[in-house]
């Protein structure tokens, strides 16, 4: 709750009646009516506030729903996000050098990848990128902006959901289904209104000023918060983002280096996730929010 509304904090009516002190073990205490009042509609404000600050992806998820998963899936993803606290963000011009950039990746040591829907062919990729590495490398789909959306990459194999942007309507179709989603937010009331919507993790993006020292200080002020900056986030710093309070990072362009995939340079980006995945390794594995 916040502690700046904290019941505690507020001045009593001193205008209290005193009990007989020869009563006071078997008489409880009780301030007059209007004071008795005015701390039951504190303390319901404070309630208010301490549960609407909890994640509603705590609330059941009715499993007759399309496409609903299972809460043993719903933790298992968010396990793979904080054993592995990388994940290799593609977006291509080609449909051709789509999977070639990301296998890539994945030979570099990454271990969750997202396809985007900005790259032509996208849901074939991902589902024939599922289908071959299932349990071994978990893959998601990004860009997406509707529920529509989420359906389609979910029936392509998508295990979770990132969109560029605080969209209440994919988050609350997400939630109702245990299905991770991971909403951009640029921020720290938009990264609260997501938590709040039931999103766990919350994508930092576009970049903010500060980079991992505003991480740091948004993480100590708000740490039910489990932030995922992006866009800002190279080969050198990711392991700095973490260690700095970050739950995990998304690497794209410094990763994906644009001048590789168009010499078909494959070496050179498989190289690249193994530099970024040494120094993501060095910050160890993150501990949960729950």
């Amino acid at each position: 709750a916040d502690p700046s509304h904290n019941v505690n904090s507020r001045p009593l009516d001193t205008n209290i009646e005193k009990e007989d002190p020869k009563q006071t073990t078997t008489t409880p205490f009780r301030p007059k009516s209007s004071t008795t009042m005015a701390l039951r509609l504190a303390a319901s404000r404070t309630a208010a506030r301490a549960s609407g600050l909890r994640s509603l992806s705590t609330a059941p998820v009715d499993t007759t729903l399309d496409r609903a998963q299972s809460s043993e899936t719903f933790e298992s993803v968010l396990d793979r996000f904080a054993q592995d606290r990388a994940c290799a963000v593609l977006r291509t011009k080609t449909s051709e050098d789509c999977p070639k950039a990301m296998q890539a990746a994945i030979d570099g040591g990454f271990k969750i990848v997202e396809f985007t829907l900005t790259t032509p062919d996208c849901l074939t990729h991902l589902s024939d990128f599922r289908a071959k590495y299932d349990g071994d490398v978990m893959v998601g789909c990004g860009t997406i902006l509707s529920p529509e959306d989420a359906e389609n990459a979910v029936d392509a194999g998508a295990e979770f959901i990132i969109t560029p942007v605080m969209l209440p309507d994919v988050i609350e179709w997400c939630k109702e289904r245990n299905i991770v989603v991971v909403p951009g937010c640029q921020t720290p009331t938009e990264m609260v209104n997501a938590y709040r919507h039931g999103a766990p993790l919350q994508k930092l993006f576009p970049g903010v000023a500060g980079g991992a020292n505003w991480v740091r200080a948004v993480s100590a002020a708000l740490p039910f918060l489990s932030i995922n900056p992006t866009s800002g986030v190279d080969l050198d710093n990711a392991g700095e983002y973490l260690k700095n309070g970050a739950a995990s990072v998304g690497l794209v362009a410094p990763l994906f280096d644009p001048v590789a995939i168009a010499n078909k340079d494959w070496d050179q980006i498989a190289a690249n996730a193994a530099k970024v995945m040494g120094n993501v390794k060095e910050a160890g594995v993150y501990d949960r929010k729950k």
